[in-house]
C-alpha cells in the first residue's frame, strides 16, 4: 500500500476527532507492538492494533475507515493492559468505529442478512447495530 503523507494530513481534523473521542494522545505510542502481541483477535485483523494507532497518528483516514480490524476488535482491553505507555487502544478503536457509525456506515448490514443468519448473531450485536438508526 502506497500513501502520500503531508503535514496537512498529520494535522487533519480526523486525527483530532479520534483523540477527542478516545481521550487518548496518539503521539504517546512508540510502536512496541505489545498490544498486537497480546490481542486474541489479531488473526482475523487486516491491520494490527499497533498499526491502527500508527495509521491514526499519520491521519490515514480512508485506510482506517475501510479496515476490517476496527470491527473485529472485541474490546477485551488486553491491549490497554499490555501498553507500557498506558494508551487505551480499545478506546481509540471504538472512536474510529464511532466516526463511521455517526456517518451511518457499518460493517454489517442487518437488513441484508438472511433470517437463518440472523439466528446465529448474538442479540446484543443486533441491538447495537440497530441503535445507530434511533438517533
Amino acid at each position: 500500500m502506497r500513501t502520500n503523507l503531508s503535514r496537512r494530513k498529520l494535522r487533519d481534523p480526523f486525527v483530532t476527532k479520534v483523540e477527542e473521542l478516545s481521550g487518548q494522545n496518539l503521539l504517546v505510542c512508540y510502536q512496541c507492538g505489545k498490544c498486537s502481541a497480546g490481542c486474541p483477535a489479531v488473526d482475523e485483523m487486516d491491520i494490527l492494533p499497533n498499526q491502527i494507532i500508527r495509521f491514526a497518528q499519520l491521519g490515514l483516514k480512508e485506510e482506517l475507515l475501510a479496515s476490517k480490524a476496527i470491527w473485529v476488535c472485541a474490546s477485551c482491553m488486553t491491549c490497554n493492559v499490555r501498553c507500557p505507555k498506558g494508551i487505551n487502544i480499545a478506546e481509540v478503536i471504538e472512536a474510529i468505529r464511532q466516526i463511521l457509525l455517526r456517518q451511518r456506515k457499518d460493517h454489517v448490514k442487518v437488513e441484508e442478512l438472511k433470517p437463518s443468519e440472523r439466528g446465529d448473531v448474538p442479540p446484543i450485536a443486533l441491538i447495537s447495530n440497530f441503535r445507530k438508526f434511533t438517533s
